[in-house]
C-alpha cells in the first residue's frame, strides 16, 4: 500500500510548475486545491511521466488533455499547433524536464538531493499504480477554463 506523502515535498514541484509555466509560456496560473487521486486517464490525455530518485523517490506526472497539450505546445513553439505530434510531444517532454530540474534546484536549496529521470510520453487509456506515495493532484488552471493536472506520488528514498 502507497504511503502518505509529506506535504513538504509539494511545495517545491508547485514552485518550479508555475515558473517554467510562466517563463516558457507566457501563463498566469492559479492551483487548484490538492487532492488524493488514482493515476487513471482516458484516451484523450497526454501525459508526461518522470521518475524522481535520491532523497525522495517516486514520480512526478504533467496531464493535459489533448486541447490544452496542443495549446501549450504553441506556446512553447511559438506557432500553432492544432494536432500533437513530434515536435509538439518533444516540447512537452522539455517542459517536464525544465518542471523537475528546477524543483531539483529548488530542493537542493533545502538540503535535498534528488536526480530526474528521461521524460515517457504516455497517450491513451491507462492506470499507474503506485509503490511510491499516495498521488496527490493539484490542478493548475489558466485561461479560466484549462488545466494542467500535477500529479506528484514521492516518499523518502534511500
Amino acid at each position: 500500500m502507497a504511503e502518505q506523502m509529506k506535504i513538504e515535498y509539494i511545495n517545491p514541484f508547485l514552485v518550479a510548475g508555475t515558473s517554467v509555466l510562466s517563463d516558457m509560456c507566457g501563463l498566469k496560473l492559479t492551483a487548484g486545491k490538492p487532492y488524493v487521486k488514482t493515476t487513471s486517464f482516458d484516451s484523450d490525455y497526454i501525459v508526461i511521466s518522470l521518475g524522481v530518485t535520491g532523497q525522495i523517490a517516486g514520480q512526478v506526472l504533467l496531464a493535459f488533455h489533448n486541447d490544452v497539450a496542443c495549446d501549450i505546445a504553441s506556446k512553447m513553439c511559438m506557432m500553432s499547433i492544432t494536432a500533437l505530434d513530434e515536435l509538439s510531444l518533444s516540447a512537452l517532454s522539455e517542459l517536464g524536464n525544465m518542471i523537475l530540474g528546477n524543483a531539483a534546484t529548488v530542493l537542493s536549496t533545502k538540503g535535498v538531493f534528488i536526480d530526474i529521470t528521461p521524460p515517457s510520453i504516455i497517450q491513451g487509456t491507462f492506470h499507474i499504480g503506485s509503490s511510491f506515495a499516495q498521488n496527490i493532484c493539484v490542478p493548475l488552471i489558466y485561461d479560466n477554463d484549462k488545466m494542467i493536472e500535477f500529479d506528484i506520488s514521492l516518499k523518502e528514498g534511500k
